[in-house]
């Protein structure tokens, strides 16, 4: 996306593991992989050589690279961490980046952005229309692509283990767990699984109702809540995981209320290297930047009501 980006440029990419290789897909520029260290950081942040840090390192990673920059005091540099470690900052310094269910002038006003989880971004978009009429705590039957594994072998991400199976993890506790109901102000109970395919997760969320509503009714909700909302599409039918990989918003769906009408399933499907991850953080760029929040996305890869 950056390669096609009408304004940006890669100046640096760092990686321990693939120093001295060329970046694949990237044709403004040759870029080689380096190893950059704290002194780097320095160097590149008192020369003025970054408008943006993206920080794509595993948790508990990122602090001593941001306490580098801080350290410069240059403050016109912004910092996108895609790491769950500063998702819970409560000083202030962070503001969380999901851009359809928080202020956009925040974030474009900020210069520290914390891009959010993917299994929590859709499950924030798939609960925050309807939260005032929740009773009790919505539980979420996550399943993700082993892509959402990372790259460390281990049985999530070996499709041997994956073929015809389904392995559920981290059942309680999970930090996702905690993002959705901490930005969302409402307890959740997430579980998650992961799925023999590589890309692509799906959301299938029983949510207790405090009053009476139809399917209908619920629907209208989330078309008013999202309307206008280019990367969010709103369906009667519950989505799917094959239609949203590689695509670049999420779908909400399904909306199936129980005769008693006090429970509704909704069901949520995101690309979680997209807007889970990379799309999301392009849009907050882009606002921080000043520039047209979805410049750089194609056009034809986003999902329409």
């Amino acid at each position: 996306m950056i390669d096609k980006h009408p304004y940006l440029e890669l100046s640096h990419v760092s990686s321990r593991e693939l120093k001295g290789q060329k970046l694949k897909g990237y044709n403004k520029s040759d870029i080689v992989y380096e190893n950059l260290q704290i002194e780097d950081i320095k160097r590149l942040e008192t020369n003025n050589e970054v408008d943006v840090w993206v920080m794509a390192l595993p948790n508990g990673v990122c602090k001593p690279f941001v306490d580098a920059i801080d350290e410069v005091r240059n403050e016109k540099s912004i910092i996108i961490d895609l790491s769950a470690d500063y998702r819970f900052d409560t000083t202030g310094e962070w503001v969380y980046g999901l851009p359809e269910l928080n202020d956009r002038s925040k974030i474009a006003n900020a210069r520290k952005i914390s891009n959010p989880g993917c299994y929590a971004t859709a499950a924030q978009v798939a609960i925050k229309p309807i939260l005032n009429h929740i009773s009790g705590r919505p539980s979420i039957f996550g399943v993700s692509g082993y892509s959402g594994a990372g790259t460390k072998p281990s049985p999530k991400n070996d499709i041997n283990v994956l073929r015809d199976n389904l392995i559920p993890y981290s059942l309680t506790d999970h930090i996702h767990e905690r993002e959705i109901s901490a930005q969302l102000g409402q307890e959740v109970a997430f579980m998650p699984h992961v799925a023999q395919w590589f890309q692509g997760i799906t959301h299938t969320i029983s949510i207790p109702l405090k009053e009476k509503l139809t399917s209908r009714d619920i629907r209208n909700l989330y078309q008013d809540r999202y309307q206008g909302e280019q990367l969010i599409t709103v369906s009667g039918e519950a989505p799917s995981v094959k239609d949203i990989s590689g695509k670049h918003g999420i779908v909400v769906g399904a909306f199936a209320v129980n005769a008693k009408q006090d429970r509704v399933v909704v069901v949520a499907t995101i690309d979680n290297l997209l807007k889970g991850a990379s799309t999301q953080c392009l849009q907050n760029i882009n606002l921080a930047m000043k520039y047209d929040e979805y410049a750089g996305i194609p056009d034809d890869l986003i999902i329409r009501g």
